[in-house]
């Protein structure tokens, strides 16, 4: 039996709280939306590009998300110098030129090990705690990285909305 992105049971977003359990809670949601656009899809279907020249896809949005926690919560908030996940020299956006052959039951792996990862990474940390991003020198905060990744989510799920209705004509949620 072939591999399918398995069901989602999203937690409902918070309508009360602190601003952590709001920040994290709605960031969550993101998170979870994301892979409710991708549950019940073969890996062929994930593959799938939204439009030419576009090499947007389903699986492309998990790999690129999974990079995209990596790279703010690990390497830029901890300072931890490991390598991105899918991109190279040779293949800046690898994590969606690269999808072809690409093992989409291990992205997804990957992908949870590093959301979880990232909540590791910011556990016990202030949102007024800062650091100084490696490109721009910019001085940030952890708060700063919760609204981009809500900001970046949304945005890609809104692209998850329209390639997943080209898929197989799903729609909502």
């Amino acid at each position: 039996m072939a591999w399918t992105a398995p069901p989602v049971e999203r937690k409902q977003e918070p309508v009360l709280g602190d601003e952590r359990t709001m920040l994290e809670g709605w960031l969550d949601y993101h998170r979870e939306t994301l892979l409710m656009k991708c549950a019940g899809l073969t890996a062929e279907q994930l593959k799938l590009r939204s439009v030419e020249p576009s090499t947007l896809s389903l699986l492309g949005l998990v790999r690129h998300m999974a990079d995209v926690e990596r790279s703010w919560f690990t390497r830029r908030f901890l300072g931890v110098d490991i390598p991105f996940l899918y991109s190279t020299d040779a293949s800046p956006d690898g994590e969606f030129d690269d999808v072809d052959q690409a093992d989409a039951e291990a992205d997804f792996a990957v992908f949870r090990a590093e959301v979880e990862r990232a909540r590791r990474a910011a556990t016990g940390h202030s949102l007024d705690e800062t650091f100084i991003h490696s490109r721009t020198h910019e001085k940030m905060s952890l708060r700063w990285i919760y609204i981009h990744m809500i900001e970046e989510y949304a945005r890609h799920n809104g692209h998850a909305d329209l390639i997943r209705e080209r898929i197989d004509g799903a729609t909502g949620d």
